[in-house]
């Protein structure tokens, strides 16, 4: 077990049983979740990833795409 995760369980364990166990259950699936996500991409073919990557560059070709800068402007610098 690394350090890391040694000092979080040691912060855990210091808190109430109720909240102890809601973490339990949310580290837990999140691990499932990452199981099922290295095993969807384990099994996702080239020719899968390539029709993916086709989809991607057709949709920029239509521009029916939205640009990451504006879903998350950049911070803009007060001067």
């Amino acid at each position: 077990m690394t350090e890391l995760l040694q000092r979080a369980i040691a912060e855990i364990q210091q808190l109430p049983a109720e909240e102890q166990d809601a973490i339990a259950a949310r580290i837990l699936a999140e691990l499932e979740d990452e199981r099922r996500w290295a095993a969807q991409f384990a099994a996702t073919t080239d020719e899968q990833w390539a029709h993916m990557a086709e989809e991607v560059h057709r949709d920029i070709e239509n521009g029916d795409i939205i640009s990451l800068d504006d879903v998350f402007p950049p911070p803009t610098s007060k001067g």
